[in-house]
C-alpha cells in the first residue's frame, strides 16, 4: 500500500502540464505558479510567443524553479513524445470528436496511469484559439472544465489551477494501483509512428478510392486512441502493415 507521500511523489514525477502556443508570457507565470501550490513542478512548452520573459517570472509568485526547468519544443509531438496518456483541456466541441471527460474523472485517470509508472500530460492551447484540430487529434480524451455557459471563458492558468487541484484532491485520497499487473500502453510518439505507417499503407493498396483520407484516418485514431494498444501490439500490427505493403508491391510487379 503506497502512503499519501509516496503517490505526491510519483505523481509529481510522472505528470506534466503542456502549454501549446501560449500567446501571454505572464499566463505562463501563473500556470507555473498554478501547479507548483498544488504540488507539481512539471511544465513543458511548445512554441510559446515569448519566453523567457519579465512578465513571466513576475507572475511565477517565486515558482521560478518550474520555469527554469520547463523544456520548449517546437511541436506538441515533440513534447508527449513518451507519454501514453494525454488529456487535452477544451472549451468547446471541435471537429474531431473524442471522448470528453469531467475534470474529477480525469484526474483519476491521470493519478492512475502515473502510479502505473506511465508518463502522463495534461494539454493546453492558446489562449484566444484553444487546442487545434490538430493538436486535439494527439489526445486519447479531452477534458472540459464545466463552467457558466453564460461566462464560460476561463483564463488559461485558471484551467490550469482547476485540473491541478483536482489531481492533488485525488493524491490526497490516496489512490493506489499495482504496477505488476498494469497494461502500460505505447507512447505518443509509438503511435504517430503506427498512424503514419497505417496512412502509407492505405494509399499504397489504394484504400480510398476518392473518401476523403483525412477523415478515414481521424476514425481510425480515435478507434487506436481507444483500444491503447501496447509496444509490443504496436509492433505487430506495424508487422502486419509491412507483409500488406509488400503484397501490395508484388501485385503490382514492382
Amino acid at each position: 500500500m503506497s502512503t499519501a507521500g509516496d503517490v505526491a511523489a510519483t505523481a509529481a514525477a510522472r505528470v506534466r502540464f503542456v502549454l501549446a502556443n501560449t500567446s501571454h508570457p505572464g499566463n505562463i507565470g501563473s500556470a507555473a505558479r498554478a501547479i507548483r501550490t498544488m504540488g507539481f513542478r512539471r511544465l513543458s512548452l511548445v512554441a510559446p510567443h515569448s519566453f523567457p520573459h519579465a512578465d513571466a517570472y513576475a507572475l511565477a509568485a517565486g515558482a521560478l524553479d518550474v520555469l527554469d526547468e520547463a523544456p520548449r519544443t517546437a511541436t506538441l509531438g515533440e513534447a508527449i513524445a513518451d507519454c501514453t496518456l494525454v488529456l487535452g483541456a477544451t472549451a468547446r466541441p471541435r471537429g474531431v470528436a473524442l471522448e470528453e471527460i469531467p475534470p474529477r474523472e480525469a484526474a483519476a485517470r491521470m493519478l492512475a496511469a502515473a502510479l502505473e509508472g506511465r508518463e502522463v500530460a495534461f494539454v493546453f492551447g492558446n489562449e484566444r484559439t484553444g487546442l487545434s484540430n490538430d493538436e486535439i487529434m494527439l489526445c486519447h480524451a479531452a477534458v472540459h472544465i464545466p463552467s457558466d455557459p453564460d461566462f464560460s471563458s476561463l483564463n488559461l492558468s485558471q484551467a490550469v489551477q482547476v485540473l491541478a487541484y483536482e489531481l492533488r484532491i485525488a493524491v490526497l485520497a490516496g489512490a493506489t494501483a499495482s504496477p505488476a499487473e498494469a497494461h502500460v500502453p505505447a507512447t505518443a510518439d509509438e503511435l504517430e509512428g503506427f498512424f503514419g505507417h497505417l496512412a502509407g499503407t492505405l494509399d499504397a493498396i489504394d484504400f480510398h478510392k476518392g473518401r476523403s483520407p483525412r477523415t478515414i484516418m481521424r476514425r481510425l485514431r480515435r478507434l487506436f486512441l481507444r483500444a491503447s494498444p501496447d509496444t509490443r501490439e504496436v509492433r505487430v500490427l506495424r508487422g502486419i502493415l509491412a507483409d500488406v505493403e509488400r503484397t501490395a508491391r508484388i501485385a503490382r510487379g514492382d
